[in-house]
């Protein structure tokens, strides 16, 4: 089955990939994260145990680890001196770790000590951003609290607590659920993006924190976070598809449109009738591969991983 059209134009391989069949899986299992290897490797991260994934090009689970992820949530792919690491988030631990592609914790961020959680507030960290050395930038980490108390936290490359941002900087006023954040360049000029999804937008700061400008309310109704491709940003929306964003922060493609599905009681977790090839149920995830092939993983009990093969 094709879908989309032009150069965004794709083959959907349904359930390319499978959650391994256990309990946890199906009970829960929902595939909150995914990243692509250099290897081509492609790793997701699901609310079962073990919590990551690592499929093959062909979609056969080469192995997976990971025991204490009840609370799946972000993964980010970075690379350090040549190697490849991942930073993930639980949202119901509130860990913040960066680990080895086989599972080795090298790096944790503990909660941040402001007044902000003092006095009660709840940090449920949801993503994680580096400005990553390799691209020029100093290798600060921003962690998305998304589904707590709406801030951004950012720390210095050792892991030092710098401060944060929480969205008053700027005209366009405070995060409701920044969900997914990600530095995305253009023009070797690094812009820290936050998917500001309770507010159907996007906020873009500089590396600094720094305000620069806001869009996506005319044209986004859920964004999770953003992947790139060249000067493309690809984000996928809570609500049923999968967006392309130009140069101009302009939408140029949607793909796999299904947003009435939001409406039917019990949503995400319909009966399998309902879960269609062609159409997304819960896009929460997605990665990009070098030769412009989707990977989008859904927040749905069982999981669902679906490749989007250019064509």
């Amino acid at each position: 089955m094709r879908i989309g059209s032009g150069e965004f134009t794709y083959e959907w391989v349904d359930n390319w990939g499978r959650i391994p069949d256990t309990d946890g899986g199906r009970a829960n299992g929902r595939t909150h994260g995914v990243v692509v290897s250099k290897s081509g490797d492609v790793l997701v991260f699901n609310q079962a145990q073990p919590g990551v994934l690592r499929f093959d090009r062909d979609g056969r689970l080469k192995n997976a680890w990971g025991d204490r992820f009840g609370g799946a949530h972000g993964m980010s792919l970075v690379e350090d001196t040549g190697t490849e690491f991942l930073w993930l988030t639980d949202q119901d631990s509130a860990e913040v770790v960066k680990t080895t592609l086989d599972g080795k914790t090298v790096m944790t961020l503990s909660r941040p000590d402001t007044a902000a959680y003092r006095n009660g507030g709840r940090y449920v960290p949801t993503w994680v951003a580096v400005n990553e050395t390799r691209a020029g930038g100093n290798g600060d980490i921003w962690v998305a609290d998304g589904y707590g108390s709406n801030w951004v936290h950012r720390y210095s490359v050792a892991g030092a607590y710098v401060g944060a941002i929480n969205g008053t900087e700027g005209p366009a006023g405070a995060f409701k659920c920044p969900h997914g954040i990600a530095f995305v360049q253009r023009g070797g000029t690094p812009e820290l993006w936050i998917a500001d999804r309770g507010n159907k937008r996007v906020q873009v700061y500089d590396p600094d924190g720094h305000f620069k400008r806001a869009f996506g309310s005319d044209q986004l109704n859920s964004p999770c976070g953003f992947v790139t491709r060249g000067e493309l940003v690809y984000t996928p929306e809570l609500h049923a598809s999968v967006k392309v964003i130009d140069k101009n922060d302009r939408v140029v493609a949607t793909l796999g449109a299904n947003e009435p599905v939001v409406k039917i009681p019990g949503w995400p977790n319909h009966e399998k009738k309902l879960i269609e090839p062609g159409k997304f149920n819960s896009p929460h995830g997605m990665a990009v591969a070098p030769n412009g092939d989707l990977y989008v993983v859904e927040w749905i009990v069982g999981g669902r991983i679906t490749k989007l093969a250019r064509v």
